[in-house]
């Protein structure tokens, strides 16, 4: 989506929540930069798909600085916090691939992460997107829903 679109879509979402007496959600500042700086050359895929840890998104946001990206080196910090925790990396293992791959055609790291199910309730939200059209393979299926279950699960009840 390019920076007019998401300026167009805020400032219709601002007003609509005026209009109906309630406060515009505030954006942290490691998204507004995310906005502005990035997602003008391209949308949120390439950042959905590498989870990264700290070390490596600084290397890439300095990549991308190289390439044009107009980021204020004050702001870097504030960034790459953002991705790092919103963005950031995911327990290595069998099925982490086809999350990043096939999974985040769709959806955002931070809604796996938030969810905490049981293996039944991931197997039901896997058949779900499987009928919305996800295209996972039935190996494809197996490994994520391992995947998820071992490490989106909820806490052990004390």
């Amino acid at each position: 989506m390019c920076l007019r679109a998401v300026a167009m879509v805020l400032a219709v979402t601002a007003a609509l929540t005026a209009a109906r007496g309630q406060e515009a959600p505030k954006t942290e500042r490691g998204e507004q930069i995310l906005n502005a700086a990035c997602l003008t050359c391209h949308d949120n895929r390439p950042i959905d798909t590498q989870a990264l840890d700290e070390a490596a998104w600084t290397k890439e946001v300095k990549s991308m600085i190289e390439k044009g990206a107009e980021v204020k080196a004050a702001d870097v910090p504030v960034l790459v916090d953002y991705l790092t925790r919103h963005h950031g990396p995911l327990p290595d293992g069998p099925g982490k691939e086809v999350l990043l791959n096939i999974c985040t055609q769709c959806h955002d790291l931070q809604r796996v992460r938030n969810e905490k199910l049981s293996p039944e309730g991931w197997a039901e939200i896997l058949q779900a997107m499987l009928n919305e059209g996800a295209p996972l393979s039935d190996k494809d299926f197996e490994a994520v829903l391992r995947y998820l279950a071992r490490n989106f699960r909820p806490s052990p009840q004390p």
